[in-house]
C-alpha cells in the first residue's frame, strides 16, 4: 500500500508542474525536484529496515560479509546516480545526466571488482 502512496505522489506533483511549465517553467523544475526530494525521504525510512534485515543475514553468514557489504555499496551507488541523473534530466542538462551516469556504471563495476577476484580465486583453488 505504501507504493501506491509515493505513486499517488509523484503523479500529483509532475501533474503540479506541468500547469506551471508554461507560464513559470523555473516552478516547473523546483516542483520536480521537491516531489523527488520527498520521494528520496521517504525511501530512506525503508532503508533503516532493510539495514536491519542484512544484519540479521548477516549473522547467518559466516563468510563473505564483504560481498555484502559491496552488494549495499552498488545499491547505494545506483541509486544516488539515478536520482541525480533523473533531476539533471528534468532540468533539461541530459549531458550531466549522461555523465553521471557513466561515472556510476564504472563506479559500479569498481566496487563489484573484489567480488569478480575472490571468484578468480576461488575458481583456481578448485581447478588446482
Amino acid at each position: 500500500m505504501e507504493i501506491i502512496k509515493v505513486g499517488i505522489l509523484g503523479v500529483v506533483g509532475v501533474l503540479i508542474a506541468i500547469q506551471f511549465k508554461s507560464q513559470k517553467p523555473e516552478y516547473s523544475i523546483y516542483i520536480g525536484i521537491g516531489v523527488c526530494i520527498l520521494i528520496f525521504c521517504y525511501a530512506l525510512q525503508y532503508l533503516s529496515n532493510v539495514a536491519a534485515q542484512l544484519q540479521i543475514l548477516q549473522r547467518y553468514m559466516e563468510t563473505g560479509q564483504e560481498y555484502l557489504t559491496a552488494l549495499l555499496k552498488i545499491v547505494g551507488i545506483t541509486y544516488i546516480c539515478e536520482f541525480s541523473a533523473g533531476i539533471c534530466k528534468d532540468a533539461g542538462y541530459q549531458s550531466v545526466a549522461s555523465q553521471i551516469e557513466v561515472l556510476g556504471k564504472l563506479t559500479v563495476m569498481f566496487a563489484g571488482l573484489p567480488i569478480l577476484f575472490a571468484m578468480i580465486e576461488q575458481m583456481e583453488g578448485f581447478w588446482r
